[in-house]
């Protein structure tokens, strides 16, 4: 076998060869790590914003969005009522009528922005647990509460949404009464409004669903009740199937992020297969000199193969460094709310494989291809 530091020496022949490689390398696995943690920060955001002991009463054939649901008002008591099983705190029952509406607020001078707006009542804390007052107090008639992400939804600072700051919507003024925060879920990025503000604001007697949260997560109860009141046109889904159909939505995005990847990756591979084979062809003589002392092709291969890993993984290397420094953290906004890019290790496990795959890949064609010539013809070579 030939000796680890006659790879290493030759990597340092040519310097820009090996900063070219490095930074290909690196560029290739931060995508890779990039696209990883983006389709891994929305599933994720989505899966965590559906609770299972919740069950959502939805307008029939609107199961997959609540902004086009439509049910009649009285059926929020209508459930609260018929409906066995149902968390109750003291007297109040966790019974929550929502209304959801997707419209442009503006913020300090910004441009409007459409951002979701959701109409609540009191009962709204009891059915989303994870909801907890930041700062200020819940939200009330002229006053509203945002999520501590709804700023970057808007795409204003973040002082813009502090208490006592005041929105526009629909040539109406709100004052920021309060700050959320429901962690990993994407009513963070929501703004919270009393729901007979915005009933009448969007001039809409209906509600776009009730939010029941039950004592055990099965939805049998809430779903025969929807068959029985035919009446109502309602069904009833559960909370985490509704933001799994949502994710599902988004799959698409998600796809054409991981094609964006591949496509750059082929051309830094193809790249790759230049840069090495140029630095390969110009040893075929010292190559042809290795097997002439006894080393065989696998050997001088297996070599060649070394150099390439090293500057790919130093390349992997580096890609995972710019990923904590810049990508963890970092807060992407869709259409639904934001989602956080975490450095998480299926993150760093996809750079450093995708360094492995350029570094065995696009190693082996330039290699291969440098044993063609005969022995007499490659020591001939200059």
């Amino acid at each position: 076998m030939l000796p680890v530091r006659y790879a290493v020496r030759n990597l340092f022949r040519d310097p820009s060869r090996l900063l070219q490689a490095v930074g290909g390398s690196a560029l290739v696995c931060l995508l890779t790590m990039g696209a990883t943690a983006f389709t891994q920060g929305m599933s994720d955001v989505l899966s965590a914003s559906g609770d299972p002991r919740n069950v959502i009463l939805l307008g029939a054939g609107s199961e997959s969005s609540l902004q086009r649901s439509e049910i009649p008002d009285q059926a929020a008591g209508i459930a609260a009522g018929a409906i066995p099983g149902i968390t109750a705190w003291g007297d109040q029952l966790a019974v929550s009528p929502e209304l959801h509406f997707m419209g442009y607020v503006q913020a300090g001078d910004q441009e409007p922005v459409q951002t979701l707006l959701r109409g609540i009542s009191s009962s709204a804390f009891l059915t989303h647990p994870s909801v907890s007052l930041l700062d200020g107090e819940p939200p009330s008639s002229g006053r509203v509460m945002v999520g501590r992400l709804a700023w970057r939804s808007l795409g204003v600072s973040e002082e813009t949404l502090a208490v006592g700051q005041t929105l526009q919507f629909d040539n109406q003024t709100f004052i920021i009464s309060g700050i959320f925060a429901a962690p990993g879920t994407v009513m963070e990025s929501e703004i919270w409004v009393d729901l007979n503000d915005l009933r009448t604001i969007t001039q809409r007697e209906s509600l776009s669903g009730v939010v029941l949260r039950l004592q055990e997560p099965d939805p049998a109860d809430a779903q025969l009740f929807t068959t029985q009141r035919l009446d109502l046109e309602l069904t009833a889904v559960p909370e985490p199937t509704y933001y799994a159909t949502l994710s599902g939505f988004y799959a698409p995005i998600r796809t054409m992020t991981w094609i964006t990847a591949a496509l750059i990756g082929a051309g830094a591979l193809v790249g790759g297969f230049n840069t090495l084979y140029a630095a390969f062809s110009s040893r075929i003589a010292e190559l042809a000199t290795l097997q002439i002392l006894g080393y065989s092709r696998p050997v001088i291969l297996f070599s060649l193969i070394q150099e390439s890993l090293m500057a790919c993984l130093s390349g992997a290397l580096l890609a995972s460094l710019l990923s904590s420094w810049f990508l963890d953290g970092l807060i992407v906004s869709f259409s639904m709310g934001t989602f956080t890019l975490r450095t998480t290790p299926e993150v760093l496990l996809a750079g450093i494989g995708t360094g492995i795959a350029l570094g065995l890949f696009g190693s082996l064609p330039p290699a291969i291809r440098c044993f063609k010539p005969p022995l007499p013809v490659a020591l001939r070579s200059s």
